[in-house]
């Protein structure tokens, strides 16, 4: 009982943490911050770093807490996200600044308000099962999640805005976006058992994030530098495991 209880404040404080980053990319967004051509190097950053994790820890953990249905779980968690974004979420760009140039209307800033809290609610379910498995685990996916919150929140307030919606009503999507990120975190820890379902489930979702909305944000940029950049979050996943336990 008494781990227990250390791992569920460990996950709650790292799930608000991650969650406040969404607001802090929100906040970046309202108040103009004249450094958001970092936002490029943070999602390269945070797109080799989940790569890694994805393929090196979640998969292979989730087919061990799981071995009978997590392939199948997997699919599903990246085929559901896939589905989501081309139906309820039409108009999509990770972390891209054209959308204070654009006007869309203010149903579908909403609904990709929606549609990145899916995300974010699988944000929290693979912090929390993290901690199910191991308290290695939970750090490594919680700096995998950290990595590409700021621009996250970046995106949707730049929706909102884009919306017609007030700098108020941005910020406060990226708030919502946070409480569901420590919402799915805390729904695990309350739960252990469903470790079983979320972690198979986070990973597909994670693979799809990193993949499909991350690296062709890196693949835009010409040059070689964002893709040294890439390179780097994969060291940098590599430089933490060799720290952690064997």
């Amino acid at each position: 009982m008494e781990r227990f209880g250390s791992t569920f404040w460990l996950t709650l404080a790292l799930g608000l943490g991650a969650g406040l980053a969404d607001y802090v990319g929100g906040a970046l967004l309202v108040r103009r911050s004249p450094s958001l051509k970092a936002l490029r190097y943070i999602v390269a950053l945070g797109a080799g770093f989940m790569v890694a994790a994805v393929v090196l820890e979640m998969v292979p953990e989730g087919l061990s807490v799981n071995p009978h249905l997590g392939p199948l779980l997997m699919l599903a968690g990246y085929c559901g996200v896939h589905l989501l974004e081309h139906t309820l979420v039409p108009h999509f760009h990770f972390g891209e600044e054209s959308h204070g140039h654009e006007h869309i209307s203010g149903r579908t800033s909403y609904k990709v308000l929606l549609g990145l809290a899916t995300h974010t609610f699988f944000d929290g379910i693979a912090i929390g099962s993290g901690f199910v498995v191991s308290r290695w685990l939970g750090w490594v996916l919680f700096f995998a999640v950290f990595l590409h919150k700021i621009p996250e929140g970046f995106t949707v307030a730049s929706v909102m805005l884009a919306g017609g919606r007030s700098r108020r009503a941005a910020l406060n999507s990226a708030l919502f976006l946070g409480l569901t990120t420590v919402l799915g975190a805390v729904a695990i820890s309350l739960e252990p058992t469903w470790v079983r379902g979320g972690l198979p489930l986070a990973a597909g979702v994670t693979l799809y994030v990193a993949t499909t909305d991350l690296v062709p944000e890196v693949n835009r940029e010409p040059g070689i530098r964002m893709a040294l950049v890439f390179f780097a979050g994969v060291v940098v996943f590599f430089c933490l495991r060799l720290l952690g336990p064997a």
